[in-house]
């Protein structure tokens, strides 16, 4: 379902409730292109608040790199996410025991061609893998980073089977210790 046409147009994800995809209409010449990467008007079409973004971050990764599966403890974070240079396979976990879609899985491939940018609601996991030499991923999240409220699940947790496109090169050392989804849900409770 198509929320929002013009310069940006968003879009539902299906398989997760409340995500949405927001695809930009990049203008091209012999220059190279320009697009906008951010719209409050898109944001508010979808009854999200556009000003209740608060931060701004970016990550580099080389190919294979693998960074995730990442959430938020507490309130949890709203972000968006853009591959602003290069290619990411992004994957997003529904973990809300509320929703719809609860443990339910979705993965993109974001491109810094498209500027196509992904909304992932608080309480959902977020992770994904750089697919070509360097891959810029921009991030604008709703609440200030708090690291005593960092949660990592296992990226290759056979629960969730993502089927991560390449051989993973690196992960950060958080990352390696994650626990698997069951150990996350029994502490949590859920």
């Amino acid at each position: 379902m198509t929320a929002a046409e013009g310069p940006m147009k968003a879009t539902e994800v299906p398989e997760i409730a409340g995500a949405f995809l927001f695809e930009p209409t990049p203008y091209a010449d012999e220059r190279g292109f320009f697009c906008r990467t951010f719209d409050a008007d898109a944001i508010r079409a979808v009854g999200l608040d556009p000003n209740a973004f608060v931060q701004d971050s970016v990550s580099r990764s080389v190919r294979g790199v693998l960074r995730g599966l990442h959430l938020r403890s507490g309130a949890g974070e709203a972000k968006l996410v853009r591959c602003s240079y290069g290619k990411i396979f992004d994957v997003v976990v529904d973990l809300r025991p509320d929703s719809p879609t609860y443990l339910a899985v979705a993965f993109f491939e974001l491109s810094g061609e498209t500027q196509t940018t992904v909304y992932i609601p608080a309480g959902c996991a977020h992770g994904f893998q750089a697919l070509t030499g360097t891959a810029d991923t921009s991030y604008r999240i709703d609440r200030p980073h708090d690291p005593a409220e960092d949660v990592t699940i296992a990226h290759d947790d056979p629960e969730l089977a993502i089927p991560w496109p390449l051989p993973v090169t690196s992960l950060s050392r958080r990352d390696r210790k994650a626990t698997g989804l069951a150990e996350y849900l029994n502490r949590r409770g859920k």
